[in-house]
Parts: structure tokens; C-alpha cells; sequence
């Protein structure tokens, strides 16, 4: 599910009132700054959340509930606890590597850069996504296509495109961002123009302190009645994690 969904399951970013004047123009807004305050508002400093993901299919349906902590901007861990038959399985992400371990087959596999656009735990979330990898801040170039209001908010519209070097799938990425900094949807176009998948915020409450996404979902345009949502019930903000949880020997025996 990173960046989340990560998207995914992946999201998952201080501020809840608006620290722009209405309706600025392209050149009073730094786009840079605007996704950089989305991220931070999202992750903090660091953080610890339970979640929820449900993979629906036309015929079929599951849900698996997560642990996930984060820290700083290049630290993740994420871990399945429900069902039993799923249970145990992990996402360790630490600057640009990561890791899986199965329990099934007791064995921690780092899974290559080519990999990182795939599919995390048979998902609409990448593994990149659950990474909740910041690349679109820094490999990125960014400009204002829209300011709108809606329900009371200022709408950001912001196109990121990648810049020729950069290790990135997509061809740009749409990223609409509320006042109070709260992501609201994210669009992935290939590199032909044409849109792939996308993440929207279904629901957005207030959770640790902050006014959030609480429910996250990623989907195909091609394939509508497939998709797959991210409801968080609980998260704690700027808590203190010891490194040595975010390991490869706790990945594979957790301590917490």
C-alpha cells in the first residue's frame, strides 16, 4: 500500500489553517514548497499509524490490517498483523533500499529498483507508494496550473514532471493539494500523456492533531471496479522510535 497507497499502502503533511492568501497567482506560490509542506504534513517528523487495506475486485474482496512508523523523510516500516495467513508480513524502507520478509519462508528479500513499480501485496499500491518516497520534491520540476475554491478551502493544481535523469516511471504526475496542506489527489500519466491510475482522499477528518486523509483510494482509470482503499483508524505524530526498529533483524523478529 506508499508514498500510498504508500500511493499506498504509502501518503501517507503541520499546518491546518491556510498560510496562503486567497487565490495567489502562479508566480506569488512556490509548487516546490506546497508538495514539500504535503509531505511533511503527512508523514511529521516521524510517526506511527494502524491501518486498514481493502483490495476489491469484481468477484472478489480482502482486507488486511497494518502497523506502519515512520521516520524522517527516508525511513519506513510497515508490517501486517491481520489475517493470521497474511500476518508477519513486512516493508522495511530505509533511504533508497528496501526490504520484504515473508514469513512463510522465513527469508528477507531486498527488492531491486526495477521491482519498486510492482505491485505491494498484491495491491493497487506499488512498492514505491508504500515507500511513501518524497522523489516527485527533488526529481521533479513543478509548475501552478490551477488555483481553485471548494468547501471552504483554497485547491492547489500542480504538474510535476520529472527531469530527464530521473530514475522515475511516470511521464508527470498531478498533484492537488488543499490550504491546510492536505493531499487530496494524486495522478500518475505515462510517458504517451495518457493517465494511468490515480489516488484520491475519500475521507478527511482529523487524526493525531492534524486535519488528514483518513481513507486513501488508488485505482486504475482502464479498470474502475478495481481498487484498492486505505483506511487509517489511528495515528500518533512526531513520537520517538529507536533505530534499532528499523532493522533487518526486526523486520524479520519484531520487537514491537
Amino acid at each position: 500500500m506508499k508514498r500510498f497507497i504508500s500511493t499506498f499502502f504509502s501518503c501517507l503533511l503541520i499546518c491546518t489553517t491556510s498560510c496562503f492568501s486567497p487565490l495567489l497567482s502562479a508566480e506569488e506560490i512556490d509548487t516546490r514548497e506546497l508538495i514539500q509542506k504535503a509531505m511533511d504534513h503527512w508523514r511529521g517528523l516521524s510517526s506511527y499509524s494502524e491501518m486498514t487495506m481493502t483490495i476489491h475486485r469484481p468477484d472478489w474482496e480482502r482486507s488486511m490490517s497494518m502497523r506502519s512508523w515512520t521516520k524522517g523523510e527516508k525511513t519506513t516500516l510497515v508490517r501486517v498483523t491481520a489475517p493470521r495467513k497474511d500476518a508477519g508480513n513486512g516493508t522495511l524502507t530505509k533511504d533508497n533500499n528496501m526490504w520484504t520478509f515473508a514469513p512463510k519462508v522465513n527469508r528477507i528479500i531486498k527488492v531491486p529498483s526495477s521491482m519498486m513499480s510492482q505491485s505491494w501485496m498484491g495491491s493497487d499500491f506499488s512498492n514505491k507508494d508504500i515507500s511513501k518516497s518524497t522523489d516527485i520534491i527533488d526529481q521533479y520540476d513543478h509548475r501552478l496550473l490551477e488555483t481553485r475554491e471548494h468547501d471552504g478551502h483554497i485547491i492547489y493544481v500542480i504538474e510535476s514532471i520529472p527531469h530527464e535523469d530521473a530514475a522515475v516511471v511516470w511521464g508527470k504526475e498531478i498533484v492537488i493539494i488543499r490550504d491546510d496542506y492536505v493531499l487530496i489527489e494524486q495522478q500518475f500519466w505515462d510517458q504517451d500523456d495518457i493517465l494511468v491510475k490515480t489516488m484520491k482522499a475519500l475521507e478527511i477528518k482529523e487524526l493525531g492533531g492534524r486535519t488528514v486523509a483518513s481513507v486513501i483510494r488508488m485505482g486504475k482509470v482502464d479498470e474502475p471496479d478495481e481498487w484498492t482503499e486505505m483506511s487509517v483508524q489511528d495515528i500518533k505524530f512526531d513520537v520517538q522510535h529507536d533505530d534499532s526498529l528499523f532493522t533487518l533483524s526486526n523486520l524479520r523478529n519484531p520487537r514491537q
